[in-house]
């Protein structure tokens, strides 16, 4: 069914009947405190900070490395995401791959217990660390296409911002929980100690286990809706039956989602082109904020000198702030609009980057007062991106929506990883200094300042051609 536009404003997915509930909602926000331990513990603050410590090799070449990890797994999304967000929107199993994805995501996380402090694990660890970000940006496509069933317009703004939140205040309890069982005391909890890394291995295990645990909530209450007709993909009858057979047979659906992805670009283009510049900058500053996240850990280890412990704390410290700043920045979503929010959340973000990187030297005060600004944005224009585009989706079309909106981040998701090793690479060339990490920094702003300059022109939502 294409886009057509509509003399009266049509009905969209936040507006059509449900029946949603607190418990629903409560529901559908504990996935992001139960998958939370991913992004925080593992991408962040503990795991990447480990895979780039001196235990694998030189800062540079680990910190380049990590980012060379990062930016293969971010192709594989963009290339996987068109493909299974149209296989799921068609079949109406969500809720049924979301799970599947999220058991996997507790199973690989899990499994960087096996990752021992040797060069020689190296490439194992960031394997498994490309591959989970791969699952959890795949498992988030669906999540975020849940929204419209528990939200409606006037609220969702605040459903989005309160999501966010709880993933933010989830991280920190894991956070701390791993911190003063594990990796703080000299001999911790089950008699864990930092010999061979344990302390951090074993932490690894805790975070599956929180994931399976914490999402119970989320599959016991949300389920798919009955989805009595199996839609086909539109021209799929063009690349069946080819030779050779057996080789059609599963690259026809591949083939023709990618043909179906392009004739939907090209009809929102015809009709929207203003929702199509909002997602070429979304795709842009939402890659500039996961960089943040990335690799803001790595730079506080590398460049201004935190211990493991004072990671933990900071970012312990940063969840906090993270989570409050979302849920209170929801509530403002629905008051002056989502746009407002990113403009001022993006601003603040790219001059924060630029006195970290002028004040590197300043000491650990620096980091810790430009950091902890830059937390109170990042989550803040998350959520109003998402809400910006729920606000849009019509009735019946979150997963390909949503699905197109991932695929549209991803495909430049690489850019972050890519400009931060450059600018590293940059910054030895140019001062000629051992350790240059502190340049990374400037690859990130980079790529929220494009986020920012292309937002710009884009009008509000409820400015948009509507979709249908």
């Amino acid at each position: 069914m294409p886009f057509v536009t509509h003399p009266a404003t049509p009905a969209t997915a936040l507006s059509a009947p449900k029946q949603t509930s607190r418990k629903k909602i409560v529901s559908w926000a504990m996935w992001d405190w139960g998958t939370q331990p991913f992004n925080t513990v593992i991408t962040t603050f503990v795991f990447s900070v480990y895979m780039t410590s001196a235990a694998f090799g030189d800062t540079n070449f680990t910190s380049q490395a990590l980012s060379l990890a990062m930016m293969f797994g971010g192709l594989l999304v963009a290339v996987a995401a068109p493909v299974l967000g149209q296989t799921v929107d068609r079949n109406g199993h969500t809720v049924r791959v979301l799970r599947a994805m999220t058991w996997l995501l507790a199973g690989i996380s899990a499994s960087l217990f096996f990752v021992k402090p040797d060069p020689a694990y190296l490439w194992l660890g960031l394997g498994l660390l490309a591959v989970g970000s791969v699952i959890s940006e795949i498992a988030g496509v669906n999540y975020n296409s849940l929204l419209p069933k528990v939200a409606g317009h006037a609220n969702v703004g605040r459903i989005s911002g309160f999501g966010w939140g709880m993933g933010y205040l989830g991280g920190i309890v894991v956070l701390l929980l791993i911190y003063f069982l594990f990796i703080q005391p000299e001999v911790g909890l089950f008699g864990v100690s930092g010999t061979e890394a344990m302390d951090i291995r074993v932490s690894m295990v805790v975070c599956g286990v929180w994931t399976l645990l914490f999402t119970i909530p989320t599959f016991a209450n949300l389920h798919d809706s009955p989805q009595p007709l199996r839609r086909a993909i539109p021209g799929i009858e063009r690349w069946q039956g080819r030779r050779p057979e057996f080789i059609w047979r599963w690259l026809a659906p591949v083939v023709a989602s990618y043909g179906e992805l392009a004739n939907t670009i090209r009809r929102l283009w015809g009709i929207s082109k203003h929702t199509v510049y909002f997602l070429l900058a979304s795709a842009l500053f939402r890659d500039g904020l996961a960089g943040v996240f990335a690799f803001g850990a790595v730079i506080a280890a590398g460049t201004f000198g935190f211990s493991s412990g004072e990671v933990i704390i900071f970012g312990a410290a940063a969840n906090i702030v993270a989570g409050v700043s979302t849920i209170a920045f929801g509530l403002l979503d629905d008051w002056i609009g989502p746009k407002r929010v990113i403009m001022i959340s993006l601003s603040t973000l790219v001059g924060m980057g630029a006195v970290i990187f002028w004040f590197h030297d300043g000491g650990k005060l620096i980091f810790w007062i430009a950091g902890l600004i830059m937390c109170l944005f990042v989550g803040p224009a998350q959520s109003a991106s998402r809400s910006f585009l729920a606000r849009l989706i019509p009735v019946g079309r979150s997963g390909e929506v949503f699905g197109l909106y991932a695929t549209t981040g991803r495909v430049v998701s690489f850019l972050s990883p890519a400009f931060f090793g450059l600018a590293i690479g940059l910054g030895a060339a140019v001062t000629g200094d051992a350790n240059t990490q502190y340049w990374g920094i400037l690859g990130i702003a980079l790529v929220l300042l494009a986020g920012l300059l292309v937002m710009i022109p884009v009008k509000e939502h409820h400015e948009h051609t509507p979709l249908r």
